[in-house]
């Protein structure tokens, strides 16, 4: 223990403050395999610990990592027709993030956000319980959820809920969806590196030092992950979804 006090020194983090955050790392680690509903819990511990915009920085290279995990782990399942449906429109939201990501307030952001993510799970439950076959398949869907994704990806990393209502509202079964989702945001992730780097200043060798610390975070979280999931069938898979990004809009708004 006093080791570990020790190498935090340079990063004026107590060792409850680096647990917090290693907690969040085996989360991320866990949601990344596919246990979805976690971002929020994620976003809200790093938050705690580093304060809402400099968070950012130190999650987006363990994002990376952890992504990099999942499209290793599911690279067989991905549906390389459905990021075609959402990635030009979810660039177009990162940049919009960029832009506005110094000037928007951040409790103002969440609170959208969490509204918008309350009336689509409401919408998709509704679906659900009429036994709705139909896959939306208008443009519009696809690019609006893109757009709200890249937005709400940048400013808050909080683009996991709006993707998940998505992929739901195609019908993936379970590895499809998991397999999808994690090249998607293998690729965002990616893109939006450049901007916390260059613009926004949040990932400096200071906090990518830091995230040498929480790596282990990562690959613990990420086969305890794939241990659970494979214990979940389709079924118990989407309401498990629902109910998580449902907790998860209302744990932004009392936040």
């Amino acid at each position: 223990m006093q080791s570990l006090t020790h190498l935090l020194e340079p990063y004026q983090l107590s060792l409850f403050s680096f647990l917090m955050a290693f907690l969040a790392a085996i989360l991320l680690g866990v949601g990344k395999a596919g246990v979805k509903g976690l971002g929020v819990l994620i976003v809200l511990l790093m938050a705690f610990v580093f304060g809402g915009k400099a968070s950012t920085g130190v999650l987006i290279p363990l994002m990376v990592l952890a992504d990099l995990f999942a499209v290793i782990y599911y690279h067989r399942d991905t549906q390389w027709h459905y990021l075609k449906k959402l990635l030009p429109t979810m660039f177009l939201g990162v940049l919009i993030g960029v832009w506005v990501g110094n000037d928007i307030s951040e409790e103002l952001f969440k609170q959208v956000m969490a509204v918008f993510i309350l009336i689509a799970v409401a919408v998709m439950i509704y679906m659900e319980k009429k036994k709705a076959n139909d896959i939306p398949s208008h443009w519009a869907f696809s690019s609006g959820t893109g757009l709200l994704s890249g937005i709400s990806s940048m400013i808050g990393n909080l683009a996991g809920s709006f993707s998940d209502i998505y992929f739901l509202a195609m019908r993936l079964p379970k590895n499809e969806f998991i397999g999808t989702a994690a090249w998607l945001f293998f690729i965002i992730n990616v893109f939006k590196l450049p901007f916390h780097i260059f613009v926004w200043k949040t990932v400096t060798w200071s906090t990518l030092s830091l995230n040498l610390l929480m790596i282990p975070g990562i690959v613990i979280g990420f086969y305890a992950g794939v241990s659970v999931l494979k214990r979940i069938n389709n079924q118990l898979y989407r309401k498990l979804i629902f109910v998580a990004t449902a907790v998860g809009a209302l744990l932004i708004l009392i936040n």
